[in-house]
């Protein structure tokens, strides 16, 4: 084939990704190595050196800390481009080395991320040493001049290849860190350093600092490294176990390789139990690395080693011979397994150590629920933040739930035809339910108590001596500019003023009463919470349901401490009840609801006892409470219940109130 003729056509089918920006290089280093492998040099003499190429300084563009990337330098002292490798050279697709994988595609990748290659090899040819030198660029091969020097026999082969004008698109999506570069290098060929062969003493460059993979590797690599061999459906893989030590934080990987070169890097963290974040031996801490290598892999692999012709599933039609991804991965972490089975349980313990402790601590209402989760299901880091412990637990629970809620049509759906098994199937059912609604109260109660607690801390004052806003205490209470039917039943904390509020039928919270559908009254003015009750008469026998409004509850909200005389807050509740009786209020069907103006009425205060309140409770005729922390009525001229309740006693009453609850559970009350 003439290289120039079809350059072109092949470049143009060749993909390089952005995120590959560096295979590039590393196939130069690979090619390195392979090239040291031919000679007959030791490999602890052998040599590879990478330079990075930067962009020089000037006035105008001045970043001494990032300088540009422009190229590489790759220095060997390998066998050089000698006649037989300068011909595979020149011939695409070419099967010399094929044996070690190389499929001749490194050259054109070369061309992909870089504007020119510049190449000078010294080799040996028949007792004599010659020199070649050429550029390669899309336009293929020039300046080609080869040279027979005299040379010293302390010198020895030495083959440069440079690589120069890192296009920008690739150029930006390649860190300009040398530690990233190497790191990135070392993982590419750790193949390399893991097999029994060894490796050339690799280093890496730039105008500050020399990096050496050997350092890397004795830094980041266990000395035990475990390798095996596995056959699936007649096909050998050869598996390397390694464990990796570094205080970067990285995944653990499955390494699919072709020719010795890692292709793919899958992250397996949490495919196995106890395979999450960090794993321990008796030497510390790890992650794991499996390399796998197989001639099926070198057949699969894409020619730009990217990826495999494999599918990710078993087709049927051909599940007999060929293998899919997912199965080739089953296979594997079954291995994995019982390598590193010690360390996983190890993490095991601690992650169910770690759920121990949090719920202890933090969420005693999933207690319960412990007992029904499967001991393969508790794949927790031990490291993992509350959130994330929070989160699996919750994300448990759910899955109780659905469980117990397919068991319960079971259980009905059952009795009729298999009555002898029904009372075993109907007592496990029974079990399952009553821990999971004792989890649901727990958690509730649990809810009730941080709410205590938060607003036993935001009507104190401030360090400044301020005082919180009576929004945030009802934003406490229920959502401000809501109603029933736009928030949930478990944002109403008005249980904290009184127990019955939680049930109504129909809630505003700061709604004009025109927007109020049981009044047509058109006042724009704003109670701070209205509460609507309505009774239904099981007990009435008639076609026709009447459906009378049982009570109207006002809440008015001050905040802590204010004592202003202008403020009546008693008379704006009051108001607001005489306002919302009467309108012409219906059912929900539209139907008037007779003798609305009888209809109970309940106005609670919340509002400190400054002296401004107490001067008004006195002028409506409120009678202080025995323990002199708010005032009760009842206002005959608007028939209605008014209650004052200072915040201290809205607190302290709560908290008595739920005492039993919280010491049940081992709370501080």
């Amino acid at each position: 084939m003439n290289l120039k003729t079809n350059l072109y056509g092949r470049l143009r089918n060749t993909k390089l990704a952005k995120k590959h920006a560096l295979m590039p290089l590393f196939e130069a280093v690979i090619n390195s190595i392979h090239s040291i492998e031919e000679s007959s040099i030791d490999t602890s003499k052998s040599i590879i050196n990478i330079e990075i190429l930067t962009a020089k300084q000037n006035n105008l563009n001045f970043h001494p800390d990032t300088p540009e990337i422009i190229g590489f330098r790759i220095t060997d002292n390998g066998v050089g481009f000698n006649d037989e490798n300068m011909k595979s050279f020149e011939t695409l697709d070419s099967d010399y080395k094929i044996e070690k994988g190389c499929r001749g595609i490194g050259r054109l990748l070369w061309l992909k991320a870089f504007s020119e290659v510049h190449i000078k090899s010294v080799y040996s040819d028949n007792a004599k040493f010659k020199v070649r030198t050429f550029n390669f660029n899309t336009n293929g091969i020039s300046n080609l001049s080869v040279d027979t020097i005299d040379i010293d026999s302390k010198d020895n082969n030495k083959t440069v290849v440079t690589l120069n004008g890192f296009f920008k698109e690739y150029r930006a999506s390649v860190s300009k860190s040398i530690k990233t570069i190497a790191n990135k290098l070392f993982e590419h060929c750790l193949w390399y350093f893991i097999r029994e062969k060894g490796v050339p003493k690799i280093t890496i460059s730039n105008d500050t600092e020399t990096i050496a993979l050997d350092d890397i590797y004795k830094e980041n690599i266990h000395s035990h490294v475990l390798s095996e061999s596995i056959e699936i459906k007649k096909n050998v893989f050869k598996l390397t176990h390694a464990k990796i030590r570094t205080k970067a934080k990285r995944p653990h990987i499955l390494a699919y390789c072709a020719a010795s070169r890692i292709v793919i890097e899958e992250n397996v963290s949490g495919k196995l139990p106890g395979l999450f974040g960090t794993l321990h031996d008796e030497k510390g801490n790890f992650v794991y690395t499996c390399y796998l290598n197989s001639k099926y892999l070198d057949e699969k692999v894409y020619s730009e080693r990217t990826g495999f012709d494999i599918s990710e599933k078993d087709e049927k039609i051909f599940s007999k011979s060929e293998i899919s991804i997912s199965e080739i991965r089953e296979c594997i972490l079954e291995h994995s397994k019982k390598y590193l089975c010690e360390s996983l349980d190890y993490n095991i313990v601690a992650g169910k150590n770690r759920i121990d402790q949090f719920i202890s601590d933090k969420a005693p209402h999933y207690q319960s629920i412990l007992s029904h989760i499967e001991n393969e299901s508790f794949i927790v880091d031990p490291s993992a933040p509350d959130k994330k412990i929070e989160l699996f637990l919750h994300q448990q629970k759910v899955e109780i739930e659905r469980k117990l809620l397919e068991d319960g049509h079971q259980v009905v759906d059952s009795y009729d035809n298999d009555l002898d098994g029904y009372q075993e199937r109907l007592t496990r059912y029974l079990r399952l339910a009553a821990d999971i609604k004792q989890s649901n109260l727990v958690n509730y109660v649990l809810h009730r108590k941080i709410v205590l607690d938060i607003l036993d801390k935001v009507i104190k004052a401030e360090k400044e001596g301020r005082y919180v806003r009576e929004s945030l205490i009802h934003e406490m209470l229920i959502p401000m500019g809501k109603s029933s039917n736009e928030i949930d039943y478990n944002a109403n904390n008005l249980w904290i003023i009184d127990e019955r509020l939680v049930f109504h039928n129909y809630l505003a919270s700061d709604k004009t009463i025109n927007s109020i559908p049981i009044t047509d009254d058109r006042s724009n003015q704003r109670p701070d919470i209205c509460s609507l009750r309505v009774y239904d008469n099981p007990l009435l026998i008639s076609e026709k349901q009447t459906l009378p409004l049982a009570s109207i509850t006002i809440i008015e909200i001050k905040r802590p401490m204010r004592n202003d005389s202008n403020d009546n807050p008693i008379k704006q509740a009051l108001t607001y009840l005489k306002r919302i009786r009467s309108g012409n209020v219906e059912t929900a069907n539209g139907r008037l609801i007779p003798e609305s103006e009888n209809i109970p009425g309940y106005c609670y205060i919340i509002s400190d006892l400054t002296p401004s309140i107490k001067e008004q409770c006195e002028l409506y005729s409120l009678d202080v409470s025995a323990d002199y922390m708010g005032y009760f009525g009842y206002v005959k001229h608007y028939k209605a219940f008014v209650e004052v309740v200072s915040y201290d006693k809205l607190v302290n009453t709560a908290k008595e109130r739920n005492r039993a609850f919280f010491e049940k559970l081992g709370l501080p009350a």
